[in-house]
Formats: structure tokens, C-alpha cells, sequence
């Protein structure tokens, strides 16, 4: 029995509700258990249900899975966001999702090449695509434990822009590593990466304005949800096409416009709707993400290159533990003194998920050692959400059982 289009959104929604009340009452994170079905679901190979799978590639196809599911988990994300508790954690969240994502891209990717037969170009490809982490099942997690505001508010900016890091990086890898191997490649993928980023910063700016500007003439609950529709995939779609970082435009335009309009309108009937209508869309969009990436698991192929996903696997670990105890052990960067619990938090909640595996989805077939990137994508996210989500759940709930806001100061404090 051929399944009908409708029949699939009915089951991916009757999903996505499966899961959230089973998390409800295991205190399991959602995405876990979408990345177990749909792993159960592609393990039986039963052609009734080929469909859902194809109906996820599709969507995925050249790329579009990235402007238009990722855009709503971004602005969802950063419109909660107050600018008060964003700049007391600014410059460490912003060193991890930048500097953090540069410097774990170049150590895995060099480290691969010492100790595998990778080429260049493969081993450099998947550090890219494997660099930025993952918020949403962190996210569910410290619903579930009593974690600092302000750790959680640290991560979640790390998450939100290192987003835009690994897409401008990837990007840069994909157009300049093969053409060079002179140090001028290098300077150039630099400038790349600085016009990507900065000029997503400013497209996300003006959008941003020009939507508060309008949100005085929309009062009502419907013409608000539009215009922040029409700010999120307007501040992506032109980003894009003039060529620099669609997510970085997308995050900015919702921190600025939660801040200066819905911050503003707090409690009111345009600000509640809002907020319901992106946390709404949030939750299907990862539904979407989460089960793509359990439908698209294939064991038996990741069987054959169980070895070296594992080795892959070891290899981002170190860099995040590299990246995170060094970053936030430097006192200008962290603007306060990190206590231990959090920093274990912050390595433990570095899970890779949703953009690794749209990004990898999104390559060219007759690439460069294609299968094995895939492989080891694929692989390396599957483990990171099913390893560390426990963990990362266990030493939460040990590490904060009160869930006290630490008084992290410039003088000192001390962690669990």
C-alpha cells in the first residue's frame, strides 16, 4: 500500500506526540526516542514505510532542509533571549561558536590525517561538518534538570551561532581546499569566513529594525506572527543570496526583535500567540531533524565502518575537552570564574546532531570520498546523542539538585 502525503505528515505528527509523551513520562528527552524510532523504522526495511524516508530526502535535497527547518529553531531560540543575560555570557558563548569551532575543525581534522588513511579534503570536510554542536537535546535536558540560567543561556548562544560557524566553514572547505595548498587558500578561506559571518550579523541588523519598525502598525496576534515569519526566512533569504551567513542573519534578528519588541510587549495577547506559534513550530522542526537522522541510520552500513566512526568519535571528544577547559579557563574570555560542574556540562552537552547531519545530507554524491564522510557523520552524531544524553542527564541532576543560581563573579566561585 503506496502511503499518501498526507498519511506521512499524519504520522510523523502521531510520532512526534509519541515521543513527547513517552518523554514526559520517563524524563527521556523527545529527541532520543525520535532517533530510536526512526532507527526502528529504517531496521525493518518494510516498504510500506519507504515512503517517510523519501519524503525526508526530498526535503533535504540541494540543501533545503537548512533554510527551512533549521531558521525557526534559531529564532525560537534567541528571542527568549534577554540582552541583559546575553552579555553576561557573550564573549565566552562567542569565543566557543566561533573561535571554539575553528580551532576543534583544524584538531580534527589533523588529527584524522596522522592516524587514518583520510585524505585531506575528507578529513577536513567532516571536522567542518562535525565542529558545531547541538541545542536541542541539551535544551530538553536542562528542562528536566535544575541547571544554572546562566549556563544554559551560554550554551544556547554557543549553539545559535556556532550554527552559522560550521555552514560558513564547510562552505569555505567545499570552494577553496582543493584548489590550493599554498598559504594564500588559507588567508582567503579567512577572509571568506569574516565576510560570511559580519555580513550575516548586519543583513540580520536590518531586518530586525525594519520588523520592529513594522510591529508598531501590527498589533494584533496574526499580523504579529507574519511579520516574524516574514523577518525570519526574509532575513535567511537574502543573506543567502548575497552569498553570507543566513543562520548568523536569523539569530540576530530574533535576539534583537525578542528584545526590543516582544520583550517589550511581555504578557500581552501578540507576545503569547508569538512565542506559542515558533515554540510550536520549534518542536515539529526538530521532530523533523531527530527523526531524519534515526530514518537515515543504516546499521548495517555503519557496521562496516564501526572502527572508524569510533575513532571519530574519540577524536571530537578531545577537541571539544581541548576546546571548552581551555577557553573557559582564560579569565578575559569567560568575563567570570567558570566553576568545574559548569565546564563538565558544557563538554558533556557538546552533542553534535541536526545541522551535522542536514549539512552532510545536502553534499554532492560524486564527492570525494562521499560514503565515508557520510558514514562517519552519520555515525559519530547517532553515538553522541545516545552516549552523552544520559550522561549529560546523570551529571546535571547531581551537579545542580537544587538548581541554585551560581553567583559566578570576577572574584572567584567556586563549582560542584
Amino acid at each position: 500500500m503506496a502511503l499518501s502525503v498526507e498519511l506521512i505528515l499524519a504520522i510523523i505528527l502521531g510520532i512526534s506526540l509519541a515521543a513527547s509523551l513517552a518523554s514526559r513520562r520517563t524524563r527521556i528527552p523527545y529527541t532520543i526516542f525520535l532517533v530510536f524510532i526512526g532507527i526502528g523504522v529504517a531496521a525493518t526495511s518494510n516498504p510500506t514505510l519507504s515512503p517517510l524516508y523519501d519524503t525526508f530526502t526530498a526535503l533535504l535535497g540541494g540543501g533545503v532542509f537548512v533554510g527551512i527547518i533549521l531558521p525557526p529553531l534559531l529564532f525560537e531560540s534567541t528571542m527568549s533571549i534577554s540582552a541583559t543575560e546575553f552579555r553576561a555570557v557573550s564573549r565566552p558563548a562567542l569565543v566557543l561558536a566561533t573561535g571554539g569551532v575553528i580551532f576543534a575543525t583544524v584538531l580534527v581534522g589533523f588529527i584524522l590525517l596522522r592516524i587514518t588513511d583520510l585524505p585531506p579534503f575528507a578529513a577536513f570536510l567532516f571536522a567542518a561538518l562535525i565542529a558545531p554542536t547541538d541545542v536541542a537535546t541539551v535544551l530538553e535536558i536542562f528542562r528536566r534538570t535544575l541547571v544554572p540560567g546562566k549556563l544554559a543561556t551560554m550554551m544556547e548562544a554557543e549553539s545559535i551561532f556556532n550554527d552559522a560557524t560550521g555552514v560558513a566553514l564547510l562552505t569555505v572547505i567545499l570552494t577553496s581546499f582543493e584548489a590550493s595548498t599554498s598559504g594564500a587558500v588559507f588567508l582567503d578561506a579567512a577572509t571568506k569566513f569574516i565576510l560570511v559571518f559580519g555580513g550575516g550579523i548586519v543583513v540580520g541588523l536590518g531586518f530586525a529594525w525594519v520588523a520592529s519598525q513594522l510591529q508598531r502598525a501590527t498589533q494584533d496576534p496574526i499580523s504579529q506572527v507574519v511579520l516574524t515569519m516574514t523577518a525570519v526566512y526574509g532575513s535567511y533569504g537574502l543573506a543567502s543570496a548575497l552569498g553570507v551567513s543566513g543562520l548568523i542573519a536569523v539569530a540576530v534578528t530574533g535576539l534583537l526583535y525578542g528584545n526590543t519588541v516582544l520583550f517589550r510587549i511581555q504578557n500581552n495577547p501578540a507576545d503569547l500567540v508569538t512565542r506559542q506559534f515558533w515554540g510550536i513550530l520549534a518542536f515539529l522542526a526538530n521532530t523533523v531533524a531527530f527523526l531524519f537522522i534515526g530514518l537515515s541510520t543504516n546499521i548495517l552500513s555503519l557496521a562496516g565502518s564501526l572502527g572508524l566512526i569510533l575513532i571519530a568519535y574519540g577524536v571530537v571528544l578531545l577537541s571539544r575537552f581541548a576546546t571548552v577547559y581551555s577557553i573557559l579557563s582564560i579569565p578575559r574570555i569567560a568575563q567570570f570564574s567558570v566553576p568545574w560542574s559548569w565546564k563538565n556540562v558544557t563538554m558533556f552537552g557538546g552533542m553534535r546532531g541536526a545541522l551535522s547531519i542536514a549539512l552532510v545530507a545536502s553534499l554532492p554524491v560524486s564527492l570525494t570520498g562521499y560514503s565515508t564522510i557520510v558514514n562517519m557523520t552519520f555515525g559519530v552524531a547517532v553515538f553522541s546523542i545516545l552516549l552523552q544524553g544520559p550522561l549529560l542527564t546523570t551529571y546535571s541532576r547531581r551537579a545542580f539538585p537544587q538548581g541554585q543560581e551560581m553567583a559566578a563573579t570576577a572574584t572567584g566561585t567556586s563549582g560542584t
